[in-house]
């Protein structure tokens, strides 16, 4: 993995809100147009009652950090609370899952390294996802039990 040169400056009004592919969770890429190769960085604003997808990573650590709200993420079979400005540092080999079971929008700022080149859009052979999901990633956490996420549409 190259390092990059010099620095790349985001501005706010940089960002390009979408929603993600499975869980339909909006979310912001930092450093998508800065072609890093060593370090991941998203925003996700979690609406209430959602949740993102159940996952693991093949080398990939992850730092969540709640910006706003407070925060709920699974780690294999415990739950843990995240108060704004708090966080969590999660082992790649860690099945986990960011959810909101309140009434409230949450906003949690996830850092990864090393970026796992091979999940980019642009890759060219694409890796055996049941390394990244080895259960149902859409399935909701116990705390969501009787709702209905991603929404239909």
């Amino acid at each position: 993995m190259k390092p990059i040169q010099s620095y790349h400056f985001i501005k706010p009004e940089d960002l390009s809100w979408r929603p993600s592919n499975l869980m339909r969770i909006p979310n912001a890429d930092f450093l998508e147009r800065t072609g890093s190769e060593n370090l991941s960085a998203r925003l996700w604003r979690y609406p209430p009652k959602s949740a993102g997808t159940l996952h693991k990573h093949i080398r990939q650590e992850e730092f969540y950090f709640v910006l706003e709200g407070t925060g709920r993420l699974r780690v294999g079979d415990e739950t843990l609370t995240v108060l704004r400005y708090g966080g969590v540092l999660v082992g790649p080999d860690q099945l986990r899952q960011v959810f909101n079971d309140t009434d409230a929008e949450v906003l949690w700022l996830i850092i990864g390294a090393p970026e796992e080149l091979e999940l980019l859009p642009t890759a060219k052979t694409k890796p055996d996802l049941s390394l990244i999901y080895p259960t149902d990633p859409t399935q909701l956490p116990k705390e969501l039990v009787g709702v209905e996420w991603p929404p239909k549409g």
